[in-house]
């Protein structure tokens, strides 16, 4: 049986590859892994209330390891504090062998990913690495996930879709040239309910902003 921590966005792709962690027999879940950024008390890149992803956490039952990072932070000071956050799983629960990541196909992550595990004694796994995302997408609404649109890369996808529900309605107003996954960043979510979860998260939908002339943000309250 391989223990696993689960690097977890609190979005639609880490919620599907720890659906695809619970259904794997010779899986167990230790925890989850997030990134905060401790300026704004918000999940980094997506910017959801960390109360919320405690909330995730929560309905989860695993523990939560939270990577804490600058508003400023250079790509050094991630992976110093991504392996310190190893090392706080470690003595959490020194079983763990692997740990997991949602990416769908950019290979370019993927090797990032393994080089920055390269040495610390855990393997990188991908549960949902190499699925068609048209057909993931799909079923992730099929399977009663309920998600949102929480960010926006205005470069890549109007503004006017963040905040909005992720859903077949939103699925067929994507233009044909952005990911319906949104794995080159187009967009990310906020998963509230679904089969990972014992209960639903509950909030209501705040107002959009648009940071850096570039990011619409839907904050969720």
């Amino acid at each position: 049986m391989t223990r696993v921590a689960l690097s977890w966005s609190g979005g639609k792709d880490s919620a599907l590859a720890l659906q695809a962690l619970l259904g794997d027999p010779d899986v167990e879940v230790a925890c989850l892994m997030t990134s905060v950024t401790r300026q704004y008390d918000r999940v980094s890149v997506h910017g959801v209330r960390r109360t919320l992803l405690h909330e995730q956490a929560r309905r989860t039952g695993l523990p939560l390891v939270e990577i804490m990072l600058d508003a400023s932070c250079a790509n050094q000071d991630y992976e110093t504090a991504f392996l310190g956050a190893l090392d706080d799983v470690k003595r959490l629960d020194p079983s763990v062998s692997a740990v997991a990541f949602g990416d769908l196909f950019l290979e370019d992550v993927r090797a990032y990913r393994e080089r920055l595990l390269s040495g610390t004694g855990l393997r990188p796994i991908f549960p949902v690495w190499g699925a068609d995302t048209t057909l993931l997408a799909r079923r992730m609404i099929d399977d009663g996930f309920t998600a949102r649109v929480v960010c926006v890369d205005c470069t890549q996808l109007g503004a006017s879709f963040a905040g909005r529900s992720y859903d077949a309605s939103l699925l067929a107003d994507l233009p044909a040239d952005v990911d319906p996954c949104g794995e080159r960043g187009e967009f990310h979510t906020f998963v509230s309910d679904g089969p990972v979860f014992s209960s639903a998260v509950p909030y209501r939908v705040g107002r959009t902003v648009l940071r850096d002339e570039r990011f619409a943000f839907c904050d969720l309250e």
